[in-house]
């Protein structure tokens, strides 16, 4: 019978370095040609958002569905997994935690190729649940000294500060201004749902590696044109997802800022067709809008380890 597990479920099966791992290798089956990635597709109804993200990975023989709503009472998320073997149900993980650990591997993939060996300090702009995964990628695959976060709430922020730190046992202080957040630090994260940039390229300083992981439609736009414009190196998870809905880079791109073909996949540099940089004084950016390699990536690991060790529910429907 097929298995379904939960958030709980989840937390205990797969760690943040693990997750790391399973959607890094699915974005090296990316570069080998053993994919399959539909693009999101959003139905709008008057009162909220359906989304649907669709992914198959050969090597590992699954394929599968993750399909969310956002409504104003909140966003609720299933991953459906399946045997591409037989068609059969592997599993339903329902819950935003495996949502947002693959949002935040994704990131620690492309700040493992992308920023200096040595980073040791970061700064936030945004304080909510995903940038919560944010962070704990980032602590995954570099030593992290210390962290600044701006969020426009104080509560938001104060909140986070106290509850990763304890989490991740590293000094977060909270400031007062996206600029503070990440003036003099290696690596910047911005995860937000703004509208209008809250990170300017008059900000940033040689070597920084910035994360952009909160514009995922073409509304939205966190960083402006001249944080592209002074990146020395752009990568995204996906070229094609993000010609439909990456507003960091449709905006400029159609002001004549940049062009695709300055553009490169995150799976080139897994693949090591790429460098993430050539030296400590450029400036790198990974834009990520999430796809659906790395929700079946992860929710594959999940099951896996589930069935490994006997966790999760029996559902009562044929596979």
């Amino acid at each position: 019978m097929p298995l379904y597990l939960n958030d709980n479920d989840v937390n205990n099966l797969i760690s943040m370095p693990e997750c790391v791992e399973a959607v890094q290798d699915a974005f090296r089956q990316e570069a080998s040609g053993k994919i399959w990635n539909r693009p999101r597709s959003r139905i709008r109804m008057p009162r909220g958002f359906h989304h649907l993200m669709a992914a198959y990975l050969a090597d590992d023989e699954v394929f599968g569905i993750k399909t969310y709503t956002s409504f104003r009472a909140g966003t609720r998320f299933i991953t459906m997994l399946y045997d591409s073997n037989t068609g059969d149900l592997l599993s339903m993980v329902q819950g935003p935690r495996l949502s947002q650990m693959r949002t935040g591997a994704v990131s620690a993939i492309g700040t493992r190729f992308m920023s200096r060996e040595n980073s040791k300090t970061v700064g936030m702009i945004g304080a909510g649940y995903q940038a919560r995964g944010q962070l704990e990628g980032i602590c995954a695959v570099r030593d992290v000294s210390s962290v600044k976060v701006f969020d426009i709430s104080e509560e938001f922020s104060a909140k986070f500060a106290e509850e990763m730190q304890e989490e991740l046992s590293v000094p977060i202080s909270t400031v007062s201004s996206a600029e503070e957040a990440v003036s003099d630090v290696d690596i910047v994260i911005t995860m937000t749902t703004t509208r209008k940039p809250v990170l300017l390229g008059d900000w940033l300083q040689p070597g920084q590696h910035i994360n952009a992981a909160g514009s995922n439609h073409w509304i939205r736009q966190e960083v402006d044109d001249n944080v592209i414009k002074r990146a020395n190196r752009i990568v995204v998870d996906s070229i094609e997802d993000a010609k439909i809905e990456a507003g960091d880079l449709l905006f400029p791109i159609e002001r004549g800022r940049v062009m695709w073909s300055g553009i490169r996949d995150l799976s080139d540099l897994v693949a090591g067709h790429i460098l993430g940089r050539e030296s400590d004084e450029e400036i790198t950016l990974f834009e990520s809008q999430g796809i659906a390699i790395s929700d079946i990536a992860a929710a594959n690991f999940v099951y896996k380890k589930a069935i490994e060790l006997g966790h999760g529910t029996d559902l009562p429907i044929d596979s």
